[in-house]
Order: structure tokens, then C-alpha cells, then sequence
């Protein structure tokens, strides 16, 4: 797994330039192929789920959000399959990150139900949610700055089980688990660094390894190519369809960075003012007249 200059080719609408700065780059990876492919009718308007031969991992069936007066997520249906790369698309302000926090249990919906697998779990806490298998990113790192890279991921272990003392030595399999992560994110040169001292992307690599730690059947991620080095973004969509190949984890991310995810999603959901407006394939999405209209814009 490693970088690249650039993680499309070609120039499109909604192409952006993003100038944080990296680290040097590293060898490149050969990515890995992503034989599934998914055929989705889009949809403009909300309807029920659609049903698949596929188990669903993840179901909201009218989520709602407010905010006072604001409704933040409104009557929102979506699944996600097993096995599936999922995007979640919109301008901001589109309740995106609502939605996912209504998912993870960080804000209770104020209607409709979610379920994970077979089990309803509206209303869940969220470290019970995260214990059922769900994962989560978030859109700014939330490293352990003081801390080395490699305490940040026994230090993550340790926070995804309430049950274990927070200061109990870390028995052998967890150390063996953070070192390996750490080799599997090529960050294992710097597992003694502070983590702080890091630059914006490395700590993106480390928070996505520490997400690892808990060995998450699915994961939800929030902007994971946001704010990093675009020479860091082909290494980012490489670790991310290993973990979804060969880990086995399902992915739901929001992502800005179009060609992102266009690449690597085999569906996206489009959002605005808090409303589903459509649903299909990448290239569905990329011709969708309302998606046009309020986010991708036209030549």
C-alpha cells in the first residue's frame, strides 16, 4: 500500500486541489481489485429499502433528526450490504454526519428505527452499538497527542472494552494485534513517535488503525481522504479496499473528494437539506439530475 500523485485520472467537475501538507511518499502498492459490482436503480425520491440477495448489515427506515426547528435528517431510508463499500455524498449541512451519529448511538433519532444485522438498535448507547461490531472515524483525528503511535492503538483496544481496567498491562495478542496494524498502515517506523508530532495524514493512517483495534465488522468513516496530501490518497484507497477484502469489514464513509469516492464505492447515497435525493451506482450518481443540481454542479 502506498501513494501515488494523484488518485484519478482525468479531469472532472468536482475535482479539488488539496495542498495539506505529508509526509514523503512511499513506495506504491499494487491496489487491490474489487470484483463485486452492484446494479441500483436511482432513486429521486424516498421509498422503502430496496431488497437484495445480500444480508443487510445496516437499515434505516425513516430516520429523522431536529434540531429545534431544524430538521437535520429528514425521513431518511437507506442499507448497507455485507461486504459492500458505501458512500454518503451532499453538500454540507446536509445532515450527513447526523446521520451517521444517529447510526453509532452519539444522538438519539427522534423518529424511525435503525437496525445492525437482524436486531433493532434504535435508542442503543453508543459503546454498545461499537461493541455489536460497529466501528467509527471521525472527520478530525482523534489521536492521543502525548502518547507514542503504538500506545494509541493499546490505548484504543483498551477503550473499546469497557469491561477490562483501563491501566491493566496489555497482554500479548493486543501488542501483537498494534504492531501488526501498525506494519499494515506502514507506520510501524514511527510506532515509538509521539503521536502529535505526526503530520495531519500519518495521524489519519493511525486513527484508522486504531478503528482496526476493535476489529469492527463494519466501519463508518468521515471524510477519511479530508484535509490529507493528494500524494497520500491512492495509498488511503488501497488500505481501505484491503480492509473491506481481505478484513472482511463493510464500509459506509462520507466523502467530499469525488473522485474518492467515485473510485472506490460500489454505491452512494446523495443527501440535501437533510433528505435522501438519490441513490445508485458512481456512475448513476455522476448523471442524476437532482445529484447535478445540488452538489456535483455542471461543465
Amino acid at each position: 500500500m502506498a501513494s501515488s500523485a494523484n488518485s484519478a485520472s482525468g479531469p472532472a467537475p468536482w475535482s479539488t486541489t488539496n495542498t495539506a501538507a505529508a509526509p514523503p511518499a512511499t513506495p506504491p502498492r499494487t491496489p487491490t481489485s474489487n470484483p463485486r459490482e452492484v446494479t441500483t436503480d436511482v432513486t429521486t425520491q424516498q421509498a422503502p429499502p430496496e431488497k437484495t440477495d445480500a444480508e443487510t448489515v445496516i437499515r434505516t427506515e425513516n430516520v429523522t433528526k431536529r434540531f429545534g426547528g431544524l430538521v437535520a435528517v429528514d425521513s431518511v431510508d437507506m442499507h448497507v450490504d455485507h461486504g459492500e463499500i458505501v458512500g454518503l455524498i451532499g453538500p454540507n449541512g446536509a445532515g450527513k454526519s447526523t446521520l451517521f451519529n444517529c447510526i453509532t448511538g452519539t444522538l438519539p433519532a427522534d423518529e424511525g428505527h435503525i437496525h445492525l444485522r437482524d436486531e433493532e438498535i434504535t435508542g442503543w448507547p453508543e459503546h454498545r452499538i461499537a461493541g455489536a461490531g460497529l466501528g467509527r472515524m471521525f472527520q478530525q483525528t482523534r489521536v492521543y497527542r502525548e502518547m507514542s503511535v503504538r500506545e494509541n492503538l493499546i490505548a484504543s483496544a483498551q477503550r473499546n472494552n469497557r469491561f477490562l481496567a483501563q491501566f491493566r498491562r496489555p497482554d500479548e495478542a493486543t501488542l501483537d494485534r498494534a504492531d501488526e496494524l501498525l506494519a499494515y498502515v506502514d507506520l510501524d517506523g514511527l510506532a515509538d513517535v509521539r503521536a502529535g508530532r505526526m503530520s495531519f495524514g500519518q495521524q489519519k493512517l493511525l486513527e484508522f488503525a486504531m478503528a482496526l483495534m476493535a476489529d469492527p465488522e463494519i466501519l463508518l468513516m468521515d471524510e477519511p481522504a479530508g484535509g490529507i496530501n493528494p500524494s497520500m490518497i491512492e495509498q488511503l484507497l488501497d488500505y481501505i479496499r484491503e480492509t473491506n477484502t481481505e478484513e472482511d469489514v463493510t464500509i459506509l464513509l462520507i466523502e467530499h473528494n469525488m473522485d474518492f469516492v467515485m473510485e472506490i464505492a460500489d454505491r452512494i447515497y446523495a443527501l440535501a437539506h437533510g433528505e435522501r435525493i438519490a441513490e445508485g451506482t458512481p456512475e448513476e450518481i455522476q448523471s442524476d439530475e437532482r445529484v447535478l443540481d445540488a452538489y456535483l454542479g455542471r461543465e
